[in-house]
């Protein structure tokens, strides 16, 4: 099935293909990308969260769209694993138990490494570095600035960047389907950013050097790093 083009793509957050925030030729089109965008956007600042019912006279309301616009945001919320729809109980944001957790970032690991990979032969064979080195500047200094919806839009930022760089439309196609945003609004490690910034920065250093070999190590690694500090948190809540 093709997947649409999503803003999540990390693995963390599927980058938006399109670059667009939902506007299309026809209203009905943009209204329900208002929704969409919205609510993935809001998975990262935490105004929605795993397992939140969805009730779409609350979404009409809250996005000054009509209920046609909120049901077609949510079904294709509900394409992209973000949402369940129910008959009896209506939509939901999905919620992870840590086994689908552990499959999910199975699956996000080769897919990063692979990106990485990818990537890194593309600013081999002359792909220009600029927007990468653009999005690592953002991220550096969402980090330093401790703004979370800045890191996050940074991160959808690199991650485009990294996919326009691999040039590969099987990436492209199968990247945003991997269900990294709602790993990250279930799990929120206190150490998770610190985490990722400083992989992000690893990862980058060998895409731009053009060493293939160095990224997909680089990228692997990110997501082991992910799971150690999810895996963690959980024992420790556990305890």
């Amino acid at each position: 099935m093709a997947r649409t083009q999503t803003e999540q793509a990390d693995p963390e957050a599927t980058p938006d293909h399109g670059k667009d925030s939902g506007t299309h030729s026809s209203g009905a089109r943009s209204a329900s990308g208002t929704v969409f965008y919205g609510i993935m956007k809001g998975l990262d600042a935490q105004s929605f969260v795993p397992g939140q019912r969805l009730v779409e006279v609350d979404l009409a309301a809250q996005y000054g769209v009509s209920r046609n616009s909120v049901r077609e945001a949510l079904q294709r919320l509900a394409a992209e694993g973000v949402v369940e729809l129910s008959r009896n109980k209506g939509a939901a944001i999905r919620s992870l138990s840590l086994q689908q957790t552990l499959e999910v970032l199975d699956v996000a690991e080769r897919m990063t490494g692979l990106l990485a990979k990818s990537a890194a032969q593309g600013i081999a064979d002359g792909h220009p570095p600029t927007n990468i080195e653009q999005a690592l500047r953002e991220l550096t200094q969402a980090d330093q600035t401790h703004d979370t919806e800045a890191f996050a839009a940074a991160r959808r930022s690199l991650y485009r960047a990294l996919l326009e760089a691999s040039g590969s439309q099987e990436l492209r196609r199968l990247f945003p389907s991997i269900q990294m945003p709602i790993v990250y609004a279930q799990h929120r490690p206190a150490t998770l950013q610190k985490v990722r910034m400083r992989d992000y920065q690893a990862m980058s250093d060998a895409i731009l050097a053009g060493n293939a070999q160095a990224a997909d190590k680089a990228g692997i690694a990110h997501v082991q790093n992910v799971r150690a500090a999810i895996v963690r948190k959980h024992e420790e809540a556990s305890a």
